[in-house]
């Protein structure tokens, strides 16, 4: 790849894009936008090389079975070996595409996939309270913002983030209130004299 003048914040490069239409047919599209279709008798996919574009036909006992280990086990999933519902091997590749470091352990997936069913799953049962409260079956934004706020530490962790749709805590403050000494008295007048 050979570096354009540009930006200096933001390098350009002078590379060849690759469309794959299918694994029989690959051409290639060069910056200057012409597409070289590719030459007779040769193919990525290693096939015969006839060009006639078909695919391989898939073999139906391979497709019926699952994956099994060579010990004749069902393979289990990162996630139903720690027991989870999120999706470790997901969590991992968005790690590792995030370039967050350089390297991304065995193990961060695994954390961050448990510490966020954890947060989930504590926010929908509180959500689902408030639903319930309300006399409602569906969970709604309203009620996933009263949860968060009428948590201590979910609020605390959640301050600065605002759900949309989600209304406001219910609070009316104690001075616009009528004061009970006025009550008592009985004093129907108008309010200010004149």
């Amino acid at each position: 790849q050979r570096r354009v003048r540009g930006c200096a914040n933001r390098p350009r490069y002078n590379t060849v894009l690759s469309l794959s239409f299918n694994k029989n047919y690959t051409s290639t599209m060069s910056s200057s936008g012409k597409v070289k279709p590719p030459k007779e008798g040769k193919s990525k996919s290693g096939g015969s090389g006839g060009g006639g574009g078909g695919e391989r036909k898939k073999d139906k006992s391979s497709s019926s079975k699952k994956k099994q280990s060579s010990s004749g086990e069902p393979v289990k999933s990162r996630s139903q070996k720690a027991g989870l519902t999120f999706p470790v091997g997901r969590l991992h590749r968005h790690l590792k595409e995030g370039q967050f470091a350089q390297r991304v352990g065995v193990g961060a997936p695994v954390y961050l996939a448990a510490v966020l069913e954890y947060l989930t799953a504590e926010i929908l049962e509180l959500a689902g309270n408030a639903s319930r409260d309300n006399k409602r079956v569906r969970i709604i934004p309203r009620h996933i913002m009263l949860a968060i706020r009428n948590d201590e530490e979910l609020n605390k962790l959640l301050s600065n983030v605002h759900i949309t749709a989600g209304g406001v805590i219910p609070n009316i403050h104690s001075d616009l209130l009528p004061s009970k000494d006025t009550k008592e008295e009985g004093d129907t007048g108008p309010s200010q004299t004149y």
